[in-house]
């Protein structure tokens, strides 16, 4: 099948199988590698990205679902520099093996856009479909304090 789709701002029509998912063709097609692939199911959320401003696992989306949408990767949040969000995962330590990383910085790019000010639930609870099974979460926590600090 034939689908067309915004991802990062830049158009694309492509043939593909309608069985194929978006985190295929981000990574094969498109070269997108920061989408993480890791447990396939949608339980884990390394492979989230945003779809039409919301939050989606990549994983679980067929090719067909994905057309007419604007898809945004963590790769469109540091074209140029670093996205804050980004700069406090780092200034507070927030990342060890950085499997986890795109996709929890997805999950709270959606959660900051909508939510300049959240308090630790919100946060918690907007993180509560990314595993980091590196370095707990008070880093991230740590983070998303010092981005809304910066804000």
């Amino acid at each position: 099948m034939t689908i067309s789709f915004i991802v990062n701002g830049d158009k694309h029509s492509l043939e593909v199988p309608a069985t194929y998912r978006l985190v295929d063709i981000l990574r094969k097609e498109l070269s997108l590698t920061g989408t993480k692939v890791s447990c396939e199911i949608g339980r884990c959320g390394a492979c989230s990205v945003l779809m039409n401003g919301q939050l989606v696992n990549s994983c679980l989306l067929m090719a067909y679902q994905i057309n007419n949408s604007e898809i945004e990767t963590i790769e469109n949040l540091s074209k140029e520099e670093l996205h804050p969000i980004q700069k406090a995962f780092l200034e507070e330590g927030a990342l060890q093996c950085g499997y986890c990383s795109p996709g929890m910085v997805m999950a709270l790019k959606a959660l900051l856009t909508d939510n300049n000010h959240p308090t630790i639930d919100e946060v918690t609870d907007s993180l509560s479909g990314n595993l980091c099974r590196c370095t707990g979460y008070n880093g991230i926590i740590r983070a998303v304090h010092r981005y809304i600090s910066n804000s």
